[in-house]
């Protein structure tokens, strides 16, 4: 076979294979929550508190999930806005930058335009010289 057929049909068993791993992950993280969770409660009846306490304790862990949430959602807040307002800095600066490029380009661009028609100029002016002098 042509080394470009058998190129081909290694590419399409590495896809097969790259596929069915995608499908083979879904199925590992699925049973590692399922796992966790049986272990959870596994844990929790087999604990040496007596089910008052172990209720309790799950009662306060609960209790204490909105305020966790909520300062976790505030330091979310405060590092959104630290780098929002570092990207619009760096955004700032970068357009300044661009600005300032973008001037010195049209500045070199004049400027040598004016050098090509002051040639120009010297070029015409030496050859109707030369013919005024034939």
């Amino acid at each position: 076979m042509p080394d470009a057929v058998l190129w081909r049909i290694e590419w399409l068993k590495g896809e097969r294979k790259h596929k069915m791993s995608n499908k083979g992950s879904g199925k590992f993280f699925g049973g590692l929550m399922l796992g966790a969770t049986i272990g959870t409660l596994a844990g929790l009846l087999v604990a040496p508190r007596t089910g008052k306490q172990t209720r309790q304790l799950l009662k306060k862990s609960a209790d204490a999930l909105p305020e966790l949430a909520e300062d976790l959602s505030t330091s979310v807040q405060i590092q959104a806005d630290r780098i929002s307002s570092s990207a619009l800095r760096n955004w700032d600066d970068t357009l300044v930058r661009l600005k300032e490029a973008l001037a010195a380009g049209i500045d070199a661009s004049f400027r040598e335009a004016n050098a090509i028609r002051q040639r120009d100029q010297d070029l015409d002016s030496d050859t109707m010289n030369q013919q005024l002098d034939n």
